[in-house]
């Protein structure tokens, strides 16, 4: 008789009925998610301005990068500079690549997510192609299409496009078959199917690999526009170099940061709006 109220245990502040915590508790104290990133924003600034302004010596080579120069030189740039111009130019090529590596990965995730016996065909290849970094593609790239943005679209689309084709694969595995066996039952036909119960039930695993793929574009971008071209923000980075601008070249890093998680931002609200 007693056996139940002696298997129940209960924790500090959790339902003496179930025995459950409440959220506010698994969140961390009741402290909002956004301001506990907030605290960590803050956490690691402070850490900045310790390595470059408090611990370095005075004179040292490591001030030319404290973040109250960075701060100011970013203001500056983005106001009377033409740094707007080759974030717009960077951004182009995030949406191209990405928009070639959706043409090309989501058409192949689907197939090989239909068919077992292309899945077992292309895996190892798939597989074999995704483990070689983007980036030792570069001197090929450039002897095939030339210097210049063409190049560039190669290598973010090849960068992209894995992550996109597994998800999307993985997404038609995952598909309740009693929904297969309801469309077939009501007689839709193949493009029905595929665009009433396939790619909606896989848009989810699509926007994860979006969301993946947008990470990995905004890694391999800045050094794919060293390769001699004349806007974006890796050849403002090496510009900054040449001049020596070391504040402009921390502030460019600080940005590349920012436009970064805001990409993310984007891909995990678009995440939780069509998922």
């Amino acid at each position: 008789m007693n056996a139940e109220p002696q298997q129940r245990s209960f924790t500090a502040g959790a339902d003496p009925t179930t025995g459950a915590r409440p959220k506010s508790a698994a969140r961390g104290g009741g402290l909002s998610r956004p301001l506990l990133g907030i605290a960590g924003l803050l956490v690691l600034l402070a850490l900045w301005w310790l390595g470059t302004d408090v611990l370095a010596a005075p004179g040292s080579f490591a001030r030319r990068f404290s973040p109250a120069s960075a701060f100011a030189s970013l203001g500056g740039l983005l106001l009377h500079s033409d740094l707007p111009i080759h974030v717009y130019v960077s951004l182009q090529r995030i949406f191209i690549g990405l928009g070639f590596a959706l043409a090309i990965g989501v058409p192949l995730g689907l197939a090989v997510g239909t068919f077992g016996a292309l899945e077992a065909a292309t895996t190892p290849a798939f597989q074999f192609l995704r483990m070689i970094s983007p980036l030792s593609w570069m001197p090929l790239a450039v002897m095939v299409f030339g210097v210049g943005d063409r190049p560039i679209y190669f290598l973010l689309a090849f960068a992209a496009v894995w992550p996109i084709l597994l998800s999307t694969a993985a997404g038609v595995r995952q598909l309740d078959p009693r929904w297969l066996l309801l469309a077939r039952s009501l007689a839709a036909t193949r493009w029905e199917m595929l665009s009433r119960v396939i790619l909606p039930g896989v848009t989810g695993h699509i926007l994860t690999g979006v969301r993946l793929a947008i990470g990995i574009l905004w890694i391999v971008l800045v050094p794919c526009e060293m390769l001699g071209v004349s806007a974006g923000l890796g050849y403002f980075i090496l510009d900054t170099r040449d001049r020596l601008a070391y504040s402009e070249l921390m502030a460019m890093v600080l940005l590349i940061g920012v436009l970064g998680f805001a990409l993310d931002a984007l891909a995990r609200a678009l995440c939780r709006r069509w998922a």
